[in-house]
């Protein structure tokens, strides 16, 4: 059960830092690359990369952090 609760924490971390990273970023981008740049699928699956790349190393980052505070023990 602790592995469960632990895995659900990691996938919710993930998904909140992905959803954050996109509201905080998704203006700034399409204005940096154009409406007619935005609209073609490299520029997108661009920013998506870096979107997922970016919450996979804060959401390790995290449960590091959680795990040296000994606020998760596994």
């Amino acid at each position: 059960m602790e592995k469960t609760s632990i895995i659900l924490l990691a996938i919710s971390l993930f998904v909140v830092i992905t959803f954050l990273y996109w509201r905080l970023t998704r203006a700034y981008a399409e204005k940096e690359y154009g409406n007619n740049m935005w609209k073609q699928w490299e520029t997108r699956t661009f920013y998506w990369q870096g979107a997922l790349y970016f919450s996979g190393g804060l959401t390790v980052a995290l449960i590091f952090v959680l795990k040296s505070a000994s606020v998760l023990t596994f």
